[in-house]
């Protein structure tokens, strides 16, 4: 049971294993020798840790970029612990700086509440509601009052608060920084002390934030929380982050079919580093698949896998098949079961205008463009003649390999 030692302590099996737990796919663990000790002593008097992330909801919906930070909270809810899933709904009036080069103006108290309605539901999809301490940051913030969040500035320097690298930046940049910018990483850390938290996860972006948790704790009198921080997802494209401004991203509401056919665009070197990040597999099977892609599987094998397992895990099983099925049919030229019905009117109409009409093409110079390149067909046969006239009737048109339409003309 014993396999590892820490100043002449034997460690016991679980503790090691939680530790891996903690690592895989983390960028950093800090104090690391901390959270082992942690980890023992829950271990030795049965008592879980309090583990602790908080989401602002900036947005009415999120992608899978955002559920690289949940699925590690899952992998240590799985070892026993507490999760908190806190929502910054205080905190988001305020509006989060990091990483941003401007002042990111904050939410009206109707978009924080419209938005995280939704954010537990979500998040649900990946944690285990049953086992999830859910709680809003506004519990304890604004009973602060006034003379409480002086006391709170009082806790930390403006010098400290200049060696945040954002704050840096646009200060010697020529940036303005307002005031209430200095509120957000006191009154995040302030979350930490309220709900008494022993670890807190966060994206890389958010480490100044989790430090100023360590530091209020220990100015109230506390234990220091650990904290642990996970990469920023890339999104399809590979090179920027997951972002819906970036147009690269997965919504975890996207329905199955589409949700499988991005995950299957990414690059086969990007696939290893979302297997590591998204996959709830372990990191011993993920080793075993690469070794056989790098012993001549194909490749897309693995990625078929991976994009099954997530589909599953925001849909289910059947339609996970489902749409592996549908993607098959695609590829080999097939007829999805359910495709869009676009009624037009106007026959005989010209194939570019029928394109153009049903949504199927930006324009009619980009309908013929694709026509000259053989990617449209209709019922099955590709459409070679540019100047070709439909009739009134119902036709199946394919642009490519994954869009359709059923178009009714009249």
């Amino acid at each position: 049971m014993n396999q590892g030692s820490t100043s002449g302590t034997s460690i016991p099996e679980e503790v090691l294993h939680a530790m891996q737990v903690s690592h895989r796919g983390c960028e950093e663990l800090l104090p690391e020798q901390e959270w082992l000790k942690k980890l023992l002593r829950s271990h030795t008097s049965g008592t879980p840790l309090r583990i602790k992330l908080g989401l602002d909801p900036t947005a009415p919906d999120i992608h899978i970029g955002h559920t690289v930070v949940l699925n590690k909270m899952r992998q240590l809810q799985d070892l026993g612990h507490q999760v908190i899933f806190l929502i910054g709904d205080f905190t988001s009036l305020i509006g989060d700086p990091s990483g941003r080069n401007s002042t990111r103006p904050p939410l009206t108290p109707e978009q924080i509440k419209l938005n995280a309605d939704t954010y537990y539901k979500q998040a649900s999809m990946v944690l285990d509601p049953a086992k999830t301490e859910i709680r809003y940051n506004s519990e304890w913030s604004e009973p602060l009052g006034a003379s409480g969040m002086i006391q709170l500035a009082s806790r930390y320097t403006v010098a400290r608060m200049m060696e945040r690298d954002d704050f840096h930046k646009r200060f010697h940049g020529g940036q303005s920084i307002s005031v209430h910018e200095f509120l957000y990483p006191l009154m995040q850390g302030y979350d930490s002390v309220a709900l008494k938290s022993d670890l807190e996860l966060g994206g890389t972006d958010q480490k100044f934030n989790l430090l100023m948790g360590r530091h209020l704790q220990q100015e109230y009198g506390q234990e220091p929380q650990c904290i642990l921080t996970m990469p920023l997802l890339e999104g399809l494209d590979g090179v920027d982050k997951m972002s819906k401004s970036k147009n690269n991203y997965i919504g975890i509401t996207e329905e199955a079919n589409t949700m499988f056919a991005k995950v299957l665009s990414i690059s086969d070197t990007l696939m290893w580093r979302w297997y590591t990040l998204l996959s709830f597999q372990s990191l011993e099977a993920i080793a075993a698949l690469k070794a056989e892609v790098e012993g001549g599987r194909n490749p897309r094998d693995a990625k078929v896998m991976l994009a099954k397992e997530i589909t599953t895990r925001f849909h289910s099983a059947a339609l996970a098949d489902a749409a592996e099925q549908d993607f098959v049919n695609r590829s080999k030229g097939g007829i999805p079961d359910v495709i869009p019905e676009v009624n037009l009117s106007g026959a005989p109409l010209g194939i570019a205008a029928l394109l153009k009409s049903a949504g199927l093409a930006p324009s009619s110079s980009e309908a013929s463009r694709l026509i000259d390149g053989g990617g449209v067909r209709i019922d099955g046969s590709v459409v070679s003649d540019k100047g070709l006239k439909l009739v009134a009737g119902t036709y199946v048109v394919q642009v490519g390999k994954r869009k359709f339409a059923r178009v009714n003309l009249a």
